[in-house]
């Protein structure tokens, strides 16, 4: 895989944006952004949990749903949801296509039913947990998911410091 894309739906936090907007700074992945969001991008918790990486990180805001399945219209074999309501881990993901789009829903509701809808089913993942937990950090579910299609890409294109 050459491509990671992360969606990031209705996005409440800044700060968990601004984590993520590091992130995929720091490992190459293209964040899009749908709105509403529920705050302004130049927020500044948002811009002090993501420091100097804006400038690094490729990046789009979409005005809703509908407007980015227009704009992008990603390939929905290569696109995989993540949902504390399904029963497929991430980990049983091993390999992938030269791209893939990442997609997790708003902090306190995550993707809604019908967002999920149009995902095929083996592309509904969630991230084990104990079976008590409802649910992780929404920036370190997106760290957990880009690390995983890192590592079954075994991290290809070359631009990574494995030592």
């Amino acid at each position: 895989m050459n491509t990671i894309k992360v969606v990031m739906v209705e996005p409440e936090i800044p700060g968990n944006t601004g984590n993520i907007m590091r992130l995929c700074a720091s490992t190459g992945s293209e964040l899009h952004l749908i709105g509403p969001l529920g705050f302004f991008l130049d927020n500044r918790l948002m811009h002090r949990a993501g420091l100097d990486y804006k400038e690094f990180c490729v990046f789009r805001k979409h005005v809703n749903w509908d407007e980015f399945w227009k704009t992008e219209s990603p390939n929905l074999a290569n696109c995989f949801a993540f949902t504390t309501k399904t029963e497929k881990s991430l980990f049983q993901i091993n390999e992938s296509e030269d791209e893939a789009w990442l997609f997790f829903g708003a902090e306190s509701k995550g993707l809604s039913q019908a967002q999920k809808e149009i995902f095929e089913k083996k592309n509904l993942l969630r991230i084990p947990m104990i079976k008590k937990s409802r649910s992780l950090n929404l920036s370190n579910s997106v760290a957990i998911g880009i690390y995983q299609f890192l590592r079954i890409s075994k991290f290809n294109n070359g631009e990574y410091n494995l030592s």
